[in-house]
C-alpha cells in the first residue's frame, strides 16, 4: 500500500470541505519543555472525524439508500456533517453511552439518529444489519482504507505548518487517526500511542499478538472506547513498533482542565488523553526531545450552552 500516495489524494478532495486547524507551540502545563498542540478539536463538528467521513464520500459511489455509521459519538457527527454538505440522507446508530451532547450534536445535523443499549459495539452490529438490509454505504469509524487516508491528512497538514517536533502523542480508541499518521510519517517521526486504563484495545493486542476484545469504561469511553484496535492500526503499529503507554481517568481530567485554563481551549477528555502522558509522566521525553500532542475532540459532555 503506498499510503502516502493515497494520504496525498485524500488531500485534494478534502480540501474545500475541512478545516485547516491550527497549531500553537506553548510552554505550559507544568511541564519544563515546550510542547506543539495540533488544535483539531476546532475542525468541523469538533473532531478530525471529518476528514476520513468527507475523504470515503467524496472517493466512493454513494448508494441510493445512503449512508449508515456506527459511532461513539464524534464519527456520527462527522458522518451527518459531510452526509448533508454533500447530499446524502445518514442514518446514525450510537450506544447510550454516547452522552446527551454528541447524541444532539448528531441531531441537529439532520441525521436519522438511533441510540443503542450497550457499547460501541452493539452501535456497530445494528448499523451493519441496516447495511445488509438496505444497501446503505457503511462509513467504518478506523479500521477502512478511505478513513485512515482520509484521517492522515491531519498530519500531512501539520508537518506543512512546520512541525518541528522529534514526538507526536496520538490518543488510541480504535486507531484510525494514529493509523493515519503512522501512514504519513512511515517512520519518519516517534509517535506515541496513548491509551485510557479503561479503554486499551491497543495495549491488549499488543500483549496478545493480534486484535482481542476488550471491556471498556471510563470519562474517555464515548469516544476511546473502541472494544477491538482496527486492523490497519494494528499492523502498521506492528512494523513500525510504535511506544504505547496507558494513562488513569484522574490523569485526563487534569489535563482537560489545564487545557482550558492554562491555553483556554475547552476539550473532551478524549482531546486531553494525549497531553495526559507527558504532564502525569507516563512518556517522560529524554533531554532535547521535541514533543507534540494532537489535540483531536472538543465535544465536553455536559455542553455547557446548550441552553443559551
Amino acid at each position: 500500500m503506498n499510503w502516502q500516495a493515497e494520504i496525498t489524494s485524500a488531500q485534494a478532495r478534502v480540501a474545500p470541505h475541512i478545516r485547516r486547524t491550527p497549531v500553537a507551540t506553548v510552554h505550559a502545563f507544568g511541564l519544563p519543555y515546550k510542547v506543539e498542540l495540533k488544535l483539531e478539536h476546532l475542525q468541523h463538528t469538533g473532531s478530525f472525524k471529518a476528514r476520513g467521513a468527507f475523504n470515503t464520500l467524496l472517493s466512493q459511489k454513494v448508494p441510493q439508500a445512503g449512508l449508515v455509521a456506527a459511532s461513539g459519538g464524534n464519527h456520527g457527527a462527522a458522518v451527518a456533517y459531510a452526509g448533508s454538505q454533500l447530499g446524502h440522507k445518514a442514518r446514525i446508530y450510537v450506544p447510550e453511552m454516547a452522552g446527551p451532547a454528541k447524541i444532539n450534536l448528531i441531531e441537529s445535523l439532520g441525521a436519522d439518529l438511533h441510540v443503542v443499549e450497550g457499547a460501541y459495539a452493539n452501535a456497530l452490529n445494528a448499523a451493519k444489519v441496516y447495511e445488509a438490509e438496505t444497501g446503505a454505504m457503511q462509513i467504518h469509524a478506523y479500521d477502512a482504507l478511505g478513513t485512515v487516508a482520509g484521517q492522515g491528512t491531519c498530519m500531512a497538514e501539520w508537518e506543512a505548518q512546520g512541525l518541528e517536533a522529534d514526538t507526536v502523542l496520538i490518543a488510541v480508541g480504535g486507531g484510525g487517526l494514529i493509523s493515519g499518521a503512522m501512514a504519513w510519517l512511515d517512520g519518519q517521526r516517534k509517535i506515541v500511542a496513548v491509551e485510557p486504563e479503561t479503554c486499551n484495545a491497543l495495549h491488549a493486542a499488543r500483549i496478545a499478538g493480534k486484535p482481542v476484545d476488550v471491556d471498556v469504561s471510563g470519562v474517555a469511553a464515548n469516544a476511546l472506547g473502541a472494544r477491538r484496535i482496527g486492523d490497519i492500526c494494528f499492523d502498521l503499529a506492528k512494523q513500525q513498533n510504535i511506544e504505547a503507554v496507558l494513562v488513569s481517568d484522574e490523569a485526563i481530567i487534569l489535563a482537560q482542565r489545564a487545557l482550558w485554563k492554562e491555553v483556554r481551549q475547552l476539550v473532551e477528555p478524549a482531546g486531553a488523553a494525549a497531553l495526559a502522558a507527558l504532564m502525569s509522566g507516563a512518556y517522560r521525553p529524554a533531554k532535547g526531545e521535541r514533543v507534540a500532542v494532537l489535540v483531536c475532540g472538543g465535544n465536553i459532555a455536559p455542553d455547557p450552552f446548550t441552553d443559551l
